[in-house]
């Protein structure tokens, strides 16, 4: 002890001077002594033994005190070392801490900074922790002042010093927790006034600090946090996430009062379990499962007869999934009523990131809950509809994913009466969105007994026959959904199926459902064995023709039926020519000069475009010849007559055009054409006049020409005579086009004169026409001429010497004299040859 003495009398006496120096104005003077100070002590070689070094520091410690409030920043981060230093090498530190705590709480604990320095308040932080670490639980004396402190370090401008006093907190939270206990609202406020720090270390550093200070404090602040905890759940820094998920994962496994806040921390773990990083949703998930058994630990005699007497899994359950465990499904269970409405609140949130969260959280709670669902089932769907129309596509594909839990856990009876009714009241995309989902959900065996409803809901009117894009994508939806649950189930409702995609594809216009729709008639047809699409069209088309013969005759322009109607030929390809029987009587009722003139447009232009491809639509069966001259007769004659308008126009113009289609289709012979024909030319003479259009005009020539073609000889002569002089007025034409199509029709004219004929009876008619077309052989247009000639050369082999006789007088017109001269000599070649 002598000793001791001796060598800490020694060290006093070498440092005294240091000891005044510390007190002088000049500050290199006090910075000096410091460091002396340090050198005499601490640094001291040989270094003194402790019982020496504490005698020592008790001497200086208060002049060390002191100098924390020098003006020279460099003298007190000094001071603040040694102190540190002395407390690392001393014996019994806690018995300096009455001198060293007041004047930390001095420099640290106050309303205003009084420390300016960040690396001095950054040291004394770092010294409180120091201090926390060898005093134990001696820190309860200290505690106000500590938490004094605390509260200002907390909200420090400096980073360093928050992080540094976030592990003070959760340090003396742990230390001192039954002292702590009563202290610890003081700290929950800054806290959370810290946690929206700009840094993301600062923030996940307190998020961990509440985690503590709560799990060893009171509890009871739980509610004071959980929304701050909420928010930081939307954190763009995983970190921070992460830590939100790490500290409720811990308060539900060991918050001593956690039964009280289960509904609220649940929520928050359960997004967790959807976070778009793996290490997030995996450390959820985990803890989540820890949690549920813990749960079934402690509520073992509650849960006896549920995990005595366990079901087997179901096997109805979603694939790829693992089914969470008793205590995690009896937790969800217990709490759901207090979760879900809040939870169904934020799906409608306003903020987008909000409802995105809220909607993937639905789906984990729904999968944890299960059939418990049931009894939630209206205010659920109810949010569900307006969900799957959010304009994110996040939260859709979620909301539709839990949906689709609905219909593993619930049986079709309950959600039947709730899903359909919605459906039929709101005829929108949500409802059905919703209901394809729970019907993609649901087991075959359970859904067939409910079928046939669910097909009377979409397909009728109101719903199959909507002009929305995104109903027709959800009908289509539903349709896929009930085709992969039923497969072969579906047959009993497979004519109502097939008229809904033919209903959507009569109303959308839009290239993806088209090709949808292809798709589900495809897969319609291999639920019923069949192989092609054809094959669905054979066997469901004469049905729903059927369906329509009791209103055909009252179609409008605007009929949703008619549009099917039209549909269905096009897409029916080669199984239009097994209708006939029930398609033409339609048409023709349809085409009656009576009705609407747009709808016999709309009619006109089906016809047409079926006549076009005859071989593989409507003549597929080598049946629509014997239907020919109805058509002529009953549809085309009737529409040509002359009406005034523009809308009478048209008609005609599209009346002539289906006439050349059917000329065209070849399915027309001259025996059946003969009973109509003298009928079709005086209609077709007066179209080849139609004041309106060029095009009726136009057609009118073809058809006129492929009569002649098809005819041939058995017009008589008379009825010749009389056709010629409306075709030589087609020449004067104020259409180019025109007049060169007449010419065509010229030579179709001419080979109808058979052999016999007698030139010298029906001189002038001949005179008439040669001289006719002569004239047009002086037209300026060189196209004109050169088809003028053709049709002369054709017309020199009736009587050539007659023709020769015309040619010689027009001969020595400028424009006529070349051709004049080919043609002549055309005609010598003839009567040489005779």
């Amino acid at each position: 002890m002598a000793t001791v003495d001796q060598n800490s009398n020694a060290v006093l006496q070498g440092i005294a001077r240091h000891l005044n120096c510390l007190t002088e104005e000049n500050r290199n003077i006090r910075k000096k002594a410091v460091e002396g100070l340090r050198t005499e002590t601490i640094d001291r070689t040989p270094p003194l033994d402790p019982e020496s070094l504490h005698l020592v520091f008790s001497e200086i410690l208060k002049p060390l005190l002191k100098l924390l409030s020098d003006p020279v920043e460099k003298c007190r981060e000094l001071s603040v070392s040694m102190i540190s230093d002395f407390l690392k090498h001393v014996q019994k530190p806690d018995e300096h801490l009455p001198y060293i705590i007041p004047v930390l709480c001095q420099r640290l604990g106050q309303q205003e900074i009084v420390e300016t320095s960040e690396e001095v308040r950054l040291s004394s932080v770092n010294l409180l922790y120091q201090i926390m670490e060898f005093s134990g639980k001696k820190l309860a004396v200290y505690l106000d002042d500590i938490i004094r402190i605390l509260q200002r370090t907390l909200i420090d401008p400096y980073p360093e010093v928050k992080k540094q006093s976030c592990h003070c907190s959760s340090r003396l939270a742990k230390t001192i927790p039954e002292y702590f206990h009563a202290q610890t609202d003081s700290l929950v406020k800054p806290l959370l006034m810290t946690i929206t720090h700009q840094h993301s270390k600062v923030r996940a550093l307190v998020i961990e600090t509440l985690g503590d200070i709560l799990q060893f404090g009171n509890g009871k602040y739980v509610d004071d946090v959980i929304s701050h905890f909420a928010q930081r759940l939307f954190d763009r820094t995983p970190m921070v996430r992460k830590a939100v998920t790490k500290v409720v994962g811990n308060w539900l496994l060991d918050l001593p009062d956690r039964y009280s806040f289960h509904h609220k921390l649940i929520p928050l773990l359960l997004t967790s379990i959807t976070d778009e990083q793996p290490e997030i949703s995996d450390l959820a998930d985990t803890l989540w499962h820890d949690i549920g058994m813990k749960y079934e630990g402690e509520n073992e005699s509650d849960l006896k007869d549920k995990m005595d007497f366990a079901a087997a899994d179901p096997s109805h359950y979603p694939q790829n999934v693992e089914r969470p465990n008793l205590g995690c499904r009896t937790l969800v269970m217990r709490h759901l009523s207090k979760i879900l409405p809040g939870l169904l609140r934020d799906i409608g949130d306003w903020v987008v990131e909000t409802r995105v969260k809220s909607a993937a959280l639905l789906y984990t709670l729904l999968l944890n809950a299960e059939d418990y669902v049931t009894q939630h089932m209206e205010k659920l769907t109810s949010s569900m509809y307006k969900a799957c129309m959010d304009e994110d596509k996040r939260v859709v594909t979620d909301v539709r994913r839990a949906a689709e839990l609905i219909g593993y856990f619930v049986q079709p009876e309950v959600w039947c009466k709730l899903v359909l009714t919605n459906v039929r009241q709101t005829q929108c995309s949500g409802s059905l969105m919703v209901l394809a989902s729970v019907v993609r959900g649901s087991e075959r065996h359970a859904l067939k007994d409910y079928i046939s409803q669910i097909c009377n809901v979409i397909a009728s009117p109101e719903i199959c026959q909507s002009i929305q894009t995104d109903v027709h994508l959800q009908l289509l939806a539903c349709i896929d959904a009930i085709l992969d649950v039923l497969q072969e189930d579906s047959v009993i409702i497979s004519q109502d199926l097939f008229t809904v995609l033919l209903t959507v594809l009569s109303q959308s216009q839009e290239p993806a459902v088209k090709q949808q729709v292809n798709g589900l008639q495809l897969k319609l047809g291999q639920t019923e064995c069949l192989e092609s699409v054809a094959e669905v069209y054979s066997r469901h088309s004469a049905a729903l023709i059927e369906s329509y013969q009791h209103c055909f005759g009252m179609w409008t322009v605007h009929s949703v039926e008619r549009q099917i109607f039209d549909v269905l030929l096009i897409e029916a390809g080669p199984v239009v020519g097994e209708l006939l029987d029930y398609i033409i009587p339609m048409l023709v009722t349809n085409l009656n000069p009576d009705k609407d003139p747009e709808m016999r447009l709309k009619f006109f232009a089906l016809l047409s475009r079926l006549m076009v491809n005859a071989a593989s639509t409507l003549d597929s069966k080598q049946r629509f010849g014997d239907f020919a001259v109805m058509v002529i007769r009953d549809m085309v004659i009737p529409n040509c007559e002359w009406r005034a308008g523009r809308t009478a126009g048209a008609i005609r113009t599209t009346a002539v055009s289906c006439c050349w289609a059917l000329l065209q289709s070849g399915v027309l012979t001259r025996e059946k054409l003969e009973p109509v024909v003298e009928e079709l030319l005086t209609q077709i003479i007066s179209t080849m006049q139609d004041d309106y259009n060029k095009t009726t005009r136009l057609v009118s020539c073809r058809v006129m020409t492929r009569i002649f073609d098809l005819m041939g000889s058995s017009l008589s002569r008379d009825r010749l005579h009389n056709i010629y002089p409306e075709l030589l007025k087609r020449l004067d034409d104020s259409s180019d086009e025109i007049r060169v199509t007449v010419t065509k029709t010229f030579l179709g004219y001419f080979s109808c004169f058979e052999s016999g004929y007698e030139p010298d009876l029906y001189r002038a008619h001949l005179e008439a026409i040669y001289r006719g077309l002569l004239v047009h052989l002086d037209d300026p247009e060189p196209n004109i001429q050169e088809a003028m000639l053709e049709v002369l050369k054709y017309a020199g082999e009736l009587v050539p010497s007659m023709l020769k006789n015309e040619v010689e007088a027009v001969k020595h017109k400028h424009r006529t004299q070349r051709y004049c001269e080919q043609l002549l000599q055309h005609l010598n070649q003839i009567n040489t040859a005779q």
